[in-house]
C-alpha cells in the first residue's frame, strides 16, 4: 500500500530522521419509533448499535464519525432509547482540544456532540459488554453502563457501524483484548438464531475490515455489510493537517476517516426515502478510490447483498430537511483528496505536536519523546515479526510466507485457538502488538494455516525479541490483544 506522494514523503521524513534522532537533536424500549416499510408493508422498529472502537486524542476521528451518526440517525427520527452508544468518551473534554464540549467531523462543521448519549463509556466498551447487547442479554453485562441492549423484534429493522483500527481477523477495542472475527460471527450467527430482527446493515470502518467476514458471515442471515476495505488493505483517514481541506489550524489531529465520512456526509444532503444501499455503496466506493494511488482500497460488500437495493430509510429514517433532495452521485466532499493510513494518522498527531511546540520548552521536548517512543515500537514489533518469519522459514520464504493473503471466500485463518494462542505467545516475549502492530495479525494466522504451534512459536519469539522497548505502547500492562 502506498500513501499520496505528499504524505508519503511526510511518514518517509519522520521516520528517517526519528530512527536516526540523537539525545541531544532531534532532526526530525418504550414507546418505539416505527415506520411503514414501502417495499413489503411491514411495521417494524428502527435500532442503531454505534460503536467507537478506541480511546486517546489521537484517535479523535473515530469518536467523532459515531457521533456524526448518531445526529444523522436523530434527525431521522429514531428514538435515544432504540441508539444505543458505545464510546470513550476521552476527547470532547480532552485537554488537547481547542474547542472543549466540542467535537467536529469536518473542517467546516458543527458541534456533533452535544446531545449524543454515552450509554457505555471508558473501560465498558469491551467484548462481552459488546456482545451481550446485540443478544439483548442485560445479565452478562459488567460496568456502569445505562443497560441498554439491542432488544429488537423479529419485524426490527437493525443498523450497526462500527469504526475503528483493525486488522486481519480483528477489531479494535480501547480494552483488550480485541474483537477476533470468529467471536464476532458467532455472536451474529446467535442473534438470528434467536430471530429477533428482520434484517440487519452493519457497517465497518477499519484497515482489512473485509476479513472480518469473509469466509464467515452465512449469506441467508438477512444481514448486510459494507466494510471499507478489503482484506488485505488499508482504510484512511481524511482531514488531517497537511490535507486539503485540512481541519481548522487549531486541530493537529486528523477528524474524520475517508470511509466513514463519505457514507456520513453523503445521509447528510440526500433523501434516504430514495436512495438504496447499492446507491450509497457506489457514491463511496468513487469516493474512497479517488484518494488514492495504485492498488488503493476497494470498499466490500458481505452477507446478503440483496439487501442492498433496501432504502437507507428502512434503518435511518430521513431527514425532513432534506425531503425534496434527489439523489446524486457527485463527490460531496469536494476535490480529491490526499489520504493517509490508518496506521499513519498518529504520526501526524505526534509530528504536529513537536513541529508546534516552541523551541525549548518542555512540551517540545515532551512531543520528541513521544516520537521517539511510538516509532522505536514501530520498528522493535517489525522487526520482531520479519525475524521470526526468518526463523521459522529460511530468509527467502520468511517474506512470503507472513504476508500471504488467501484467496477470497477463505477465512484468514482455520484454527482461531492456534490464531489466539500464537499471538499471546509473542506478546509474551515481545511485548504488545498495540494498534500499530495489528497490521502483523495475518502473519500470525498464516503461522497458523503452516502448522506452527505454540512451542516453535515461543522459540522464534525468545530469540527474536532479547529486549523490549521500555514505552507505553510496549508495555502489555493491558493485557493481550486477543
Amino acid at each position: 500500500m502506498k500513501n499520496p506522494l505528499a504524505i508519503l514523503f511526510l511518514i518517509a521524513t519522520v521516520v528517517a530522521v526519528v530512527s536516526g534522532i540523537r539525545d541531544d537533536f532531534l532532526r526530525l424500549p418504550s414507546q418505539a419509533s416505527k415506520f411503514f416499510q414501502a417495499d413489503d408493508n411491514v411495521e417494524g422498529t428502527r435500532w442503531a448499535v454505534l460503536v467507537a472502537g478506541s480511546k486517546g486524542y489521537v484517535n479523535y476521528r473515530h469518536q467523532a464519525d459515531v457521533c456524526h451518526a448518531y445526529q444523522i440517525l436523530k434527525k431521522g427520527g429514531l428514538k435515544d432509547e432504540n441508539i444505543i452508544v458505545f464510546m470513550y468518551d476521552d476527547i470532547a473534554y480532552n485537554e488537547s482540544n481547542p474547542h472543549p464540549g466540542v467535537i467536529i467531523n469536518h473542517p467546516y462543521g458543527s458541534d456533533v456532540y452535544k446531545g449524543v448519549p454515552k450509554d457505555y463509556v471508558g473501560e465498558d466498551i469491551n467484548p462481552p459488554n459488546f456482545y451481550a447487547v446485540l443478544l439483548a442479554n442485560k445479565s452478562a453485562l459488567t460496568g456502569t453502563g445505562s443497560g441498554k441492549v439491542l432488544d429488537s423484534g423479529p419485524n426490527d429493522h437493525v443498523f450497526i457501524y462500527y469504526t475503528d483500527h483493525g486488522g486481519a481477523g480483528v477489531l479494535g477495542m480501547p480494552s483488550k483484548p480485541y474483537i477476533a472475527a470468529s467471536d464476532l460471527n458467532d455472536v451474529l450467527k446467535k442473534k438470528h438464531a434467536s430471530g429477533t430482527y428482520k434484517s440487519i446493515v452493519f457497517y465497518v470502518e477499519s484497515c482489512e475490515s473485509g476479513s472480518m467476514f469473509d469466509g464467515l458471515l452465512p449469506e441467508d442471515h438477512n444481514i448486510y455489510v459494507m466494510g471499507a476495505s478489503d482484506t488485505g488493505e488499508s482504510s484512511w483517514v481524511t482531514y488531517c493537517p497537511l490535507q486539503h481541506p485540512s481541519p481548522p489550524p487549531e486541530y493537529d489531529v486528523c477528524v474524520g476517516d475517508l470511509f466513514s465520512v463519505a457514507w456520513l456526509e453523503d445521509c447528510d444532503v440526500h433523501n434516504l426515502q430514495t436512495e438504496t444501499f447499492q446507491q450509497q455503496y457506489e457514491v463511496v466506493k468513487n469516493k474512497t478510490i479517488v484518494a488514492l494511488i495504485e492498488d488503493g482500497t476497494h470498499v466490500v460488500q458481505y452477507g446478503d447483498v440483496g439487501l442492498s437495493k433496501q432504502t437507507l430509510f428502512v434503518y435511518m429514517g430521513t431527514d425532513p430537511a432534506n425531503d425534496n433532495n434527489t439523489f446524486t452521485d457527485k463527490n460531496s466532499l469536494g476535490t480529491p483528496r490526499k489520504a493517509v493510513s490508518q496506521r499513519d494518522a498518529d504520526l501526524i498527531h505526534y509530528w504536529e505536536k513537536y513541529r508546534r511546540a516552541p523551541e525549548g520548552s518542555s512540551r517540545k521536548a515532551e512531543a520528541k519523546k513521544q516520537l521517539r517512543e511510538v516509532m522505536a515500537h514501530r520498528m522493535h514489533i517489525d522487526n520482531s515479526v520479519k525475524h521470526i518469519g526468518k526463523l521459522l522459514f529460511g530468509i527467502e520464504k520468511g517474506h512470503k510466507m507472513l504476508n500471504n493473503v488467501r484467496p477470497a471466500g477463505l477465512p484468514v485463518v482455520d484454527d482461531w485457538d492456534c490464531f489466539k494462542t500464537l499471538i499471546r505467545t509473542f506478546e509474551t516475549h515481545c511485548g504488545s502488538l498495540s494498534e500499530y502492530g495489528m497490521k502483523h495479525m495475518r502473519s500470525f494466522a498464516n503461522l497458523c494455516n503452516a502448522g506452527i504451534r505454540k512451542e516453535q512459536m515461543a522459540e522464534a519469539s525468545a530469540q527474536a525479541c532479547v529486549s523490549i522497548p521500555d514505552n507505553p505502547w510496549s508495555s502489555l500492562h493491558a493485557g493481550f490483544s486477543v
